[in-house]
């Protein structure tokens, strides 16, 4: 129980890892409009900003990939497609259409089934485990 609590733990902990490496696509965006406003002190500092953000996740993902499985965090990270589009609404004002809303569903759920399978492969792997243990 303690282990699926410490797992949950770290399911939160890469969430919100993504959360502020969407947040690297604002900062982008807007770096690019000043950059094409000539406001060259406000780009150079929203890019700052991008290699601070890049600097973080790099980080914070080698911590994440010690508790959890690669190809989990890894299908999480596809969240971030939800969060462009979260994002580009409220910052940016973008129209959220019902194809962008059925793409982040369509993604939400490959996410999900990534995850749900390797729980799976898991459970398998230590019952796999336990046998091997048994029988020696």
């Amino acid at each position: 129980m303690n282990n699926q609590k410490e797992t949950v733990k770290w399911f939160v902990v890469l969430h919100a890892i993504i959360l502020i490496f969407s947040i690297n696509s604002i900062c982008s965006k807007t770096a690019g409009v000043a950059l094409n406003d000539k406001d060259y002190v406000k780009a150079l500092l929203f890019y700052g900003v991008v290699i601070c953000i890049l600097g973080f996740y790099a980080i914070a993902w080698q911590q994440v990939l010690k508790h959890l499985p690669l190809i989990t965090a890894y299908a999480n990270k596809a969240v971030t497609t939800l969060w462009g589009l979260v994002w580009g609404y409220i910052v940016f004002g973008e129209k959220v259409t019902l194809i962008k809303i059925v793409g982040a569903a369509i993604v939400i759920f490959g996410v999900y089934l990534v995850v749900t399978g390797d729980e799976s492969v898991q459970l398998s792997e230590k019952k796999s485990d336990k046998e091997e243990q048994a029988n020696d």
